[in-house]
């Protein structure tokens, strides 16, 4: 779910504008998980651009804030969402932990980097939600330290149906800043693709592990 349209709309315009968002229907990409795509998706570029970070931190801080109230602590999902998660905690003021994939093999063997204490409300922040397995790993560890979850905000998703029905069975609420559909309408009304390369980036989005680029 977005926030809102504009922001939707705004999000889209900084990340194609910065690269950390590719659109190549023509040449396209290949995942780690082996899927062909004719998107890439790299949002710690923000951090490289203070005007768009100031943006994503800001709008991102607010609206946690509108949908939850402020919470004890922000959480980052490593390693993509650790700068801006950080850049959310230092906005409104609040401690910042972030989550490892999986527990360290050596010294205090922490999956949760960071002070926590049982029963803080916390949200977590995410950079890019694909399948949202990744996030949602994360979001277990968190309940694990058996702190409350109250949601997870993130930049950007793919707004995939495996992504839906993962959060919707974990009973995770999920707000992002800007989501696929809205970056193909901003994309073209700025003519940084064509409707028939729109067309092929929506064939992609309705079945990606499907999508052969010939």
């Amino acid at each position: 779910m977005i926030f809102n349209k504009e922001t939707a709309k705004k999000t889209a315009e900084v990340l194609l504008q910065i690269n950390a968002i590719k659109l190549e229907p023509e040449n396209p990409f290949t995942w780690a998980s082996g899927w062909k795509s004719p998107i890439y998706c790299d949002n710690r570029i923000v951090l490289s651009y203070p005007l768009i970070r100031n943006y994503i931190r800001e709008t991102m801080a607010n609206h946690i804030e509108k949908l939850y109230g402020k919470p004890d602590v922000i959480a980052g999902v490593a390693t993509g969402a650790i700068g801006v998660g950080a850049l959310v905690a230092d906005y409104l003021n609040l401690p910042f932990v972030y989550v490892r994939p999986e527990a360290k093999k050596h010294g205090r063997q922490n999956q949760v980097e960071g002070y926590i204490e049982k029963g803080q409300n916390v949200i977590v922040v995410e950079d890019l939600i694909s399948t949202g397995k990744s996030s949602l790993n994360a979001v277990k560890a968190l309940k694990e330290a058996e702190v409350n979850v109250k949601g997870m905000v993130a930049i950007f998703s793919y707004g995939f149906d495996v992504a839906k029905k993962n959060f919707e069975e974990a009973n995770i609420e999920l707000y992002t800043l800007g989501n696929y559909e809205n970056l193909l309408e901003q994309a073209l009304d700025t003519n940084y693709i064509t409707e028939q390369q729109q067309d092929i980036l929506a064939q992609w989005n309705a079945n990606p592990s499907e999508w052969n680029a010939n």
